[in-house]
């Protein structure tokens, strides 16, 4: 699935106090409390509430699906399982990232909590200096049961939701499929190869890098034999990919040269050695070698013209069409369809195979800015404690995934039993359906927690998640050779800001670069230039940043 990057946001600075009163044109004042901890006592948060209550909340939705969240089943459901109704106010998840920049900005446009915030740490430390949103640790010890079980459990989540002032700020998003080299989050941008094409053609599944590229040349050469035998309209691209583009990038071609590190960082272009050294992939000798390798497949038109360029429903329209031999992504059934294509392992190139696994995969996955409970709540215990619901084990996998008995064509869950009785949420079989669209159009997001310990329990694992563990440990975990990914650190303000400085500039020529080189060539005659470039924009400063919060994380 494509991920979302939310733009950073930039926001008036609000002047700090008990109560402040804001006016704003046209708009009545709103008064933020200074984020102290505000108690209430159990009578008032249980559920479902004796006279009902309202909240306000805010989300985002994909677009051409229902824009009303109480019109979404699960949404029902826990209104009349809670008597709490939501007043809401929903956007089109296309215009998230530019219409939360004035609402943060804008506390009169505030609602109680935002449901699907997907904030990052510099977000989330600036508008709680802002006095925008609160921190909620208090909340989540005294009025959140189900979050604290997990933070109990598993002690890394709540580090990882602390800053370093001590306050979580944030609730989090946790979704576990497997730990360490089995997690599902190890690998993003799948490489996925045309197993009809091969047999057509009698081809073997490559290997190497050398026997990679004759398979290509041979969907090349016998465009015409393809396009008869299969009845495909469009000509016949033997490899596409989306260069810069998250998991529809190629770099894991690209692991197995050099040092073989890759470069399966796309945003930050960093790896941990195994003796807990930050390194940056994108200055390695691997990383040039491969970057040539690549060029060469483009040299010889093995390579989608437009895929410097071409945005994801074009990605995802030739692939329906039937017109590719390898692509990239998380999952086949997203771009063509599961029967097929098959994973292509890591192939061998400087007489190794080696995989680096993604940052951040050995903790699952994880996302601590989902939600927060802004400073306009007047009641942020019953906040809190309504969206602690969202934690509960059987409720969780709904909202991440869609749930049961609705009145349409697709359920994603059917309602059964589990080995003691006890109702548990069974996924219905997908059948030709893409599990992003019937997902998109059922589920609600915002913050939950799956653990592995619910599978087979509170509900099954997802045909489309268990395919990919099995594809993780069978082709990919045994070539995982490195021994840690750079964990999930919450930096201070300051160096959040100092590293997004850094970042801008550095990922930018990265980027710009990367492109160049694989369209075009000329790494050698301008690597000199570029490793100068890097290091004239900070480079150094922002590897130190890096090692800085790692040597941290492993010295508690």
């Amino acid at each position: 699935m494509k991920k979302n990057h939310w733009k950073r946001i930039i926001a008036a600075g609000l002047a700090a106090g008990m109560l402040i009163s804001l006016t704003a044109c046209g708009k009545k004042n709103v008064e933020l409390n200074d984020g102290t901890f505000k108690p209430m006592e159990a009578s008032e948060l249980s559920f479902p509430q004796a006279d009902g209550t309202t909240l306000t909340g805010m989300i985002s939705y994909p677009a051409n699906t229902e824009p009303d969240p109480n019109n979404r089943t699960i949404f029902k459901r826990l209104e009349e399982d809670t008597n709490v109704h939501i007043e809401w106010n929903a956007i089109p998840g296309n215009q998230w990232g530019e219409k939360i920049q004035t609402i943060m900005a804008a506390p009169n446009s505030l609602t109680d909590f935002i449901f699907t915030a997907g904030f990052g740490e510099n977000d989330l430390l600036r508008f709680a200096q802002q006095k925008v949103i609160i921190p909620l640790e208090e909340y989540i010890d005294n009025y959140m049961p189900n979050l604290k079980a997990v933070f109990d459990k598993y002690p890394e989540y709540r580090k990882m939701s602390t800053a370093a002032d001590g306050h979580i700020y944030a609730l989090p998003w946790i979704e576990q499929l497997g730990a360490n080299k089995m997690a599902i989050q190890t690998v993003g941008n799948m490489s996925f190869i045309n197993k009809k094409w091969l047999d057509d053609l009698g081809l073997e599944m490559p290997e190497t890098i050398e026997e990679f590229e004759q398979v290509l040349i041979a969907f090349r050469d016998n465009a015409a034999k393809l396009q008869a035998d299969f009845g495909i309209e469009g000509d016949i691209i033997p490899m596409s990919c989306i260069v810069n583009d998250g998991d529809q990038d190629p770099s894991i071609l690209i692991n197995s040269f050099g040092e073989g590190y890759g470069d399966p960082d796309r945003g930050r272009h960093i790896a941990v050695t195994d003796d807990k050294q930050v390194i940056f992939t994108a200055t390695q000798e691997g990383f040039k070698e491969g970057m040539k390798w690549l060029h060469s497949l483009a040299e010889q038109g093995l390579i989608d013209p437009e895929c410097y360029t071409h945005e994801w429903s074009q990605y995802v329209a030739k692939g329906k069409a039937h017109r590719y031999g390898v692509f990239f992504s998380w999952d086949p059934a997203n771009i063509d369809n599961l029967e097929d294509f098959v994973p292509l392992p890591p192939l061998s190139a400087d007489g190794q195979r080696i995989l680096t696994p993604q940052n951040g995969s050995f903790t699952s996955g994880y996302d601590r800015g989902r939600c927060v409970v802004t400073a306009v709540a007047k009641q942020p215990a019953l906040v809190c404690a309504w969206l602690d619901r969202m934690y509960d084990p059987f409720q969780s996998p709904q909202n991440n995934w869609g749930t049961y008995g609705e009145d349409d064509e697709f359920d994603i869950f059917e309602l059964g039993k589990n080995a003691d009785g006890e109702d548990m949420l069974q996924h219905a079989p997908l059948g030709d359906a893409s599990p992003v669209e019937v997902r998109e159009a059922e589920a609600v997001g915002g913050p939950l927690a799956i653990l592995d310990e619910y599978y087979g329990v509170y509900v099954t694992c997802p045909d489309d998640a268990q395919y990919r563990l099995d594809w993780i440990e069978e082709y990919y975990t045994p070539y995982m050779t490195r021994n840690y990914v750079y964990p999930n650190v919450f930096m201070s303000q300051e160096d959040v800001k100092a590293l997004s400085n850094l970042q801008a500039d550095i990922e930018k020529t990265v980027r710009a670069k990367k492109s160049e080189w694989i369209r075009d060539g000329g790494i050698d005659e301008q690597w000199d230039e570029y490793l100068k470039s890097l290091e004239e924009y900070g480079l150094q400063e922002y590897l130190a940043l890096f090692q800085k919060y790692l040597d941290a994380y492993f010295a508690e």
